[in-house]
């Protein structure tokens, strides 16, 4: 497989996409963290001193989709056409697992997009919560889903 982000010296390169055509893309990311049951429940009950945890973190997911290229090298600067955040509360497993799906209509793919979503929207849970869970962890982000563009379709199985 050709590395399309090294150009003939072995340098990085940003890859040219002038030549693909515009196709509507979308993307589909996850991601937990992991928390004390103390926190999790204050987070339900609204009682984090800093504010709503999740309505700020919803925020901050969509300002990282709107960010990717500014904090990842080699991503071009896309228009976004939308960016949506969901949170699901697992007290039984004291976590919350995040969604972030992306969509555009251009020439490369959103993936990035909805994977830096997710991370900045568990970051941004982590910093509400420090206060009272220093121990919290942000895991298993990844894609689940993209639509678009020449590779198609791809779906995580297993989940």
């Amino acid at each position: 497989m050709e590395l399309t982000h090294i150009n003939e010296e072995g340098r990085a390169r940003m890859v040219d996409v002038s030549e693909k055509l515009d196709t509507v893309r979308e993307a589909v990311a996850i991601g937990t963290v992991s928390m004390k049951r103390e926190t999790i429940e204050r987070i339900k009950e609204g009682t984090i001193s800093k504010g709503d945890v999740l309505s700020v973190a919803q925020v901050g997911g969509i300002m990282g989709a709107k960010n990717t290229p500014q904090i990842i090298p080699m991503c071009h600067p896309i228009m976004i056409s939308g960016c949506d955040i969901s949170f699901r509360i697992d007290v039984e497993n004291n976590k919350i697992e995040i969604t972030a799906t992306t969509k555009t209509v251009g020439k490369t793919g959103i993936e990035m997009e909805a994977l830096t979503a997710v991370s900045t929207a568990a970051l941004t849970i982590y910093d509400m919560c420090k206060a009272i869970d220093r121990e919290m962890v942000i895991n298993n982000i990844m894609l689940v889903k993209k639509s678009g563009g020449k590779s198609g379709i791809f779906e995580r199985k297993g989940l």
